[in-house]
C-alpha cells in the first residue's frame, strides 16, 4: 500500500479514535502509550543533541498485531515528551508486512535507523531484510532500502538488529532461527552501515554450554558494563518451572565478555530480567553522562493482551518507565531514572509503624518507598496483592481474561521496595533494583487505594504522581 494511502487511514484512525481513548478509566497518567491502536517494542532509543528519542512498534489502525509502523516521540528530560513525525510506514515491497524492530545510531551527527523489513508469502513462508533509513532536516526519515538479505542457514525469522560502534567499526547483533528451529544471536560487522559481514553466531541454543534453550531469541541487545558485556534477549520456547519461566515468553540476560576478533561470547547463566507478568523486548542506550538506560514493552505477545479492557477504547499496551541499569555482583539491577522524581507532588506522606495500623493511601498514580524488616501484606485496589513471608515475596493478581488468581515469586532477604503505580500498571523494584516485577492490572476504577496488613513494622514514604505531559 502506498505511503499516501496509509497516511489517509492514519488520519481517520486518529480523528475517530483519540477522543474515545481519552475517556478510558484505565488510560495511563504518566506512561507512554499509543494515542490509538497497539504499541509494542521500544525501538531506536537514543540521545541526540541533548534530546532523547524513542521510536516504537505501532499499529495505529487496529488493536492487533499486523503490519507495524515506527512511531516516534522525543524528550529533553525523559518525563515531558512530544510527538514527532511518524518515522517508518510499511509502504515498500521489502517491508510490506511490517517495519519490524530495530535500533538507532548517530552517524555523521544524524540519527540512522536500522530495522527489519518483514515479508510474508501466501504459502505461509516469510523472509526478512535488514534495512536502513536516515534522518532528514525536517525530522522525517529517508529509506535507503535493505543492506542485509536473509542469511543462508536460517529461516525467515531473522530480525531486531541492535547496532553499536566499537574501535571504529559498526557491529550488529541480530535475532535468528536456524533451519533446525533453534534460537540464535548473530554478530555482523561493517565499516559504513551499508556493507555488512556476517561474523558468526555468538549465543543461542547449543552454544556456550547451553542445551535446549528456545526456538527463537528475539530482541537482542549487547552492551558493555564496566569490563564486562551484557546480552539482553527474549528466548521463546522455554519450559515453565515451579518458580521461574512462568510467562509465555521470557526476557533475560547473560553476563560475559565479547571477543570481537574470535567472534565468541562466553557467558554465565541466564537470569530473568523481570519476574512479573508483562515485560518484553527491552532496549537500552548510553547517555551523554554515561548512564545505561532502558525502556521495555509493558506487554507480552500472544498471551492475554488483546483481552485487555482498553481494547474497547481503541488502544492497547504501553512502555515501562525509563530505567537506569547498573551491574552489581554480576546482577543487572534496574531502578527508575532520577528524572521521574519530577512527577512527585510535594513532600508526600511519611509514616512508620505496624503494618496493620498503616493508613490507606492512593494507588491510582503514585510512588511508594518501603523499608521492610518483617512479614507484611499489601492489597493494591483489591486486584493485586504483595505478600512477604520472610523468605518469599509474591505478587498475585486477578487475570483479566479468566478472573483466576496468578502469582509470581522472588526469594531473598528483603530490605526495601519501590513501587511505581499508574491507573492500570505497577512496577516493583526490590532492594534498589536487584530484582523487578512489572505488570498490568485492571481494578474496579472506583477502587483507588492500597491497604497494608500484618504485625511487622514498616517505614513508608508515599507520593502522588503528576500526569506526564505529551505535546
Amino acid at each position: 500500500m502506498s505511503e499516501v494511502s496509509l497516511l489517509k487511514q492514519l488520519a481517520r484512525s486518529l480523528m475517530t479514535g483519540q477522543l474515545i481513548a481519552a475517556t478510558d478509566p484505565y488510560r495511563l497518567h504518566w506512561h507512554l502509550a499509543p494515542v490509538v491502536g497497539l504499541m509494542n517494542d521500544p525501538n531506536g532509543f537514543i540521545q541526540s543533541h541533548d534530546r532523547y528519542h524513542l521510536f516504537y512498534q505501532w499499529n495505529p489502525l487496529a488493536c492487533r498485531h499486523g503490519a507495524k509502523w515506527w512511531g516516534h516521540v522525543s524528550s529533553d528530560d525523559l518525563v515531558h515528551w512530544r510527538h514527532e513525525p511518524v518515522a517508518l510506514l510499511p509502504s515498500e515491497e521489502y517491508e510490506v508486512n511490517g517495519c519490524y524492530s530495530g535500533s538507532a545510531v548517530l552517524n555523521d551527527g544524524k540519527i540512522t535507523l536500522i530495522y527489519t523489513g518483514n515479508v510474508k508469502y501466501a504459502n505461509g513462508s516469510r523472509t526478512a531484510y535488514q534495512c536502513v533509513a536516515t534522518e532528514k532536516s525536517d525530522g522525517t526519515y529517508e529509506k535507503q532500502g535493505p543492506v542485509i538479505l536473509l542469511p543462508e542457514g536460517y529461516t525467515g525469522h531473522v530480525r531486531d538488529p541492535k547496532v553499536w560502534q566499537h574501535d571504529g567499526m559498526w557491529y550488529m547483533v541480530l535475532a535468528a532461527q536456524s533451519l533446525n528451529l533453534k534460537g540464535k544471536v548473530l554478530l555482523y560487522r561493517s565499516a559504513d552501515l551499508q556493507q555488512w559481514e556476517l561474523r558468526g553466531e555468538i549465543a543461542g541454543t547449543h552454544l556456550n554450554g547451553l542445551k535446549e534453550f528456545g526456538y527463537m531469541w528475539e530482541c537482542p541487545d549487547l552492551f558493555a558494563m564496566g569490563d564486562q558485556d551484557v546480552l539482553l534477549c527474549c528466548p521463546q520456547g522455554l519450559a515453565a518451572e515451579k518458580y521461574q519461566y512462568l510467562n509465555l515468553y521470557q526476557c533475560g540476560y547473560f553476563v560475559g565478555k565479547l571477543d570481537y576478533e574470535q567472534t565468541r561470547f562466553p557467558h554465565g547463566e541466564f537470569h530473568e530480567l523481570d519476574l512479573g507478568f508483562e515485560f518484553y523486548a527491552p532496549q537500552t542506550t548510553q547517555t551523554a553522562d554515561g548512564r545505561r538506560l532502558l525502556f521495555g514493552w509493558l506487554g507480552l505477545p500472544d498471551d492475554n493482551e488483546l483481552a485487555q479492557p482498553t481494547v474497547q477504547y481503541g488502544w492497547v499496551d504501553c512502555m515501562t518507565c525509563p530505567r537506569e541499569l547498573t551491574l552489581r555482583n554480576g546482577i543487572l539491577c534496574q531502578q527508575p531514572v532520577k528524572e521521574l522524581q519530577q512527577l512527585r507532588q510535594g513532600n508526600g506522606v511519611v509514616w512508620q509503624g505496624v503494618a496493620d495500623d498503616a493508613p490507606e493511601l492512593t494507588a491510582l498514580s503514585a510512588e511508594l518507598m518501603l523499608n521492610v524488616d518483617a512479614p507484611f501484606s499489601l492489597s493494591l485496589r483489591d486486584n493485586a496483592w504483595l505478600n512477604w513471608d520472610g523468605n518469599c515475596l509474591t505478587l498475585t493478581r486477578r487475570n483479566w481474561r479468566t478472573e483466576e488468581l496468578e502469582t509470581r515469586y522472588w526469594f531473598g532477604a528483603l530490605r526495601s521496595l519501590q513501587l511505581l503505580l499508574d491507573s492500570s500498571s505497577l512496577e516493583l523494584f526490590i532492594n534498589d533494583g536487584e530484582a523487578c516485577m512489572t505488570a498490568r492490572y485492571f481494578p474496579d476504577p472506583q477502587k483507588q487505594t492500597l491497604r497494608f496488613s500484618g504485625q511487622g513494622t514498616l517505614s513508608i514514604h508515599h507520593w502522588l504522581l503528576s500526569a506526564c505531559v505529551i505535546e
